[in-house]
């Protein structure tokens, strides 16, 4: 197999450190030997701008709003929600004027650049909505990890058509992000709870961000696996499993949603769920949900379920077998059902970590049964493809299939996301 198969695209997204998001912010406390007694640093605060007398309190929110509103909608609102957030909990609960509860929620508030150092590990899914669309056309939805201060993850998402003859164009990003309205809801266990974000402030998805909430999450929201599932009633949901990181530990969650309006982050419970990768396939098989993973750090595993929050166990699937991916493998997002069974996108690891895209195909009814291989990679790191915030990887978190095209979006060292295209029929002759 050669790179002849592949035709790279020139399309290329980048980070843009103008893209902001209003988040919380949060004081840090004093130290012990620097406390003041009955009285926190963040009551400290709020008690200043109480004591600004009503005309200053104006000006300094007058000023506030100005500056955010050319990267946010509905400022007064997201001030206002962050006062709630914080009044009785952080702060001693007080009656204010609407201008004091949006000045303090600016206090207790912050811009956050999601995507100022890079844009990659991005996965792809058919749109909801496919009005309007030219005939022999699918409009996409592009889901992709940003990187921020602190080198921190968080989802962010694009839109996009892949053309009949087979052009893709990506819709503008927004230059306004919105914070969703957060609500706690119940989790893997009642000191765990799951998160529902309300993003419906968003005009378009390109606003919409989700960066950490939880503790579990505070380090990163890492390489979402976007997949659309069709359920046994038929109704198609979208599922995406995607690493948190704590800045000591990780584990799997799973974002739930149809519409993109209200999303759901949840954790995923059993024995199984701890390691990085692991990606759902679109539809149930034989009656039990299944899923790749990366249950070793090496090979590609197997697992199936009862339960689409609950995994165990599994067995390993797809073990090294070039130099190109000595060192582990992993899957490159769900499983793409085709006429002929799963072809599945995968990631190798070799020489020099160098980290290659290649592919395997599973057999329908019986994924445990792999059909056959990529002996060569589609996509390696190459002259044009190799430095950036981490050298020698390309990598991909999910591909799509639309007639016999292969559409795959990938990461370019960690920095910033391109495409490619390769002919199905073609793919599946070469692989063994």
């Amino acid at each position: 197999m050669t790179n002849d198969l592949v035709a790279h695209l020139s399309l290329l997204l980048e980070p843009d450190a103008t893209r902001v998001v209003i988040r919380p912010f949060v004081p840090a406390e004093d130290e012990p030997e620097f406390a003041t007694a009955g009285c926190t640093r963040a009551q400290r605060i709020a008690n200043r701008i109480l004591a600004l007398d009503p005309a200053a309190v104006a000006k300094e929110l007058d000023g506030v709003v100005a500056d955010l509103s050319d990267h946010h909608r509905d400022v007064k609102q997201v001030l206002l929600r962050r006062f709630h957030d914080i009044n009785g909990l952080k702060i001693a609960a007080t009656a204010v004027t609407d201008d004091q509860a949006h000045l303090i929620g600016a206090y207790f508030s912050e811009e956050y650049a999601f995507e100022a150092t890079a844009l990659f590990n991005p996965s792809i899914a058919p749109a909801p909505d496919q009005t309007g669309v030219p005939a022999g056309a699918l409009r996409f939805i592009l889901a992709l990890r940003g990187v921020g201060e602190g080198h921190v993850s968080s989802i962010t998402f694009r839109t996009g058509i892949l053309m009949a003859d087979n052009a893709i164009t990506v819709d503008p990003a927004s230059k306004r992000a919105v914070s969703p309205r957060i609500k706690l809801i119940p989790g893997g266990a009642p000191d765990d709870p799951g998160v529902r974000l309300f993003c419906e402030g968003s005009h378009d998805l390109s606003e919409t961000v989700i960066f950490p909430v939880t503790d579990r999450q505070r380090h990163g929201i890492e390489d979402l696996r976007l997949v659309r599932f069709i359920d046994d009633d038929g109704n198609a949901t979208y599922l995406g499993t995607y690493t948190a990181f704590s800045g000591s530990d990780t584990r799997e969650e799973m974002l739930r949603t149809t519409d993109f309006k209200q999303i759901d982050l949840t954790a995923l419970g059993g024995g199984a769920v701890k390691p990085k990768g692991m990606a759902l396939f679109p539809r149930k098989i034989a009656g039990k949900y299944v899923m790749l993973g990366r249950q070793d750090h090496e090979n590609i595993w197997l697992l199936t379920s009862d339960e689409l929050y609950r995994w165990d166990g599994g067995t390993k699937l797809v073990t090294p077998r070039w130099p190109w991916e000595f060192i582990q493998m992993g899957n490159c997002g769900s499983p793409i059902e085709i006429d002929e069974g799963w072809l599945v996108i995968t990631h190798g690891v070799g020489a020099v970590r160098n980290y290659c895209i290649g592919a395997c195909l599973l057999a329908k009814d019986d994924p445990s049964k792999v059909l056959a291989r990529s002996t060569s990679p589609l996509i390696r790191p190459d002259a044009a493809e190799r430095y950036g915030y981490v050298p020698n990887v390309v990598y991909s978190c999910g591909a799509l299939v639309h007639g016999r095209v292969l559409l795959l979006p990938y990461a370019i060292a960690d920095n910033v996301t391109t495409f490619a295209t390769v002919q199905l029929d073609a793919l599946l002759a070469a692989m063994s």
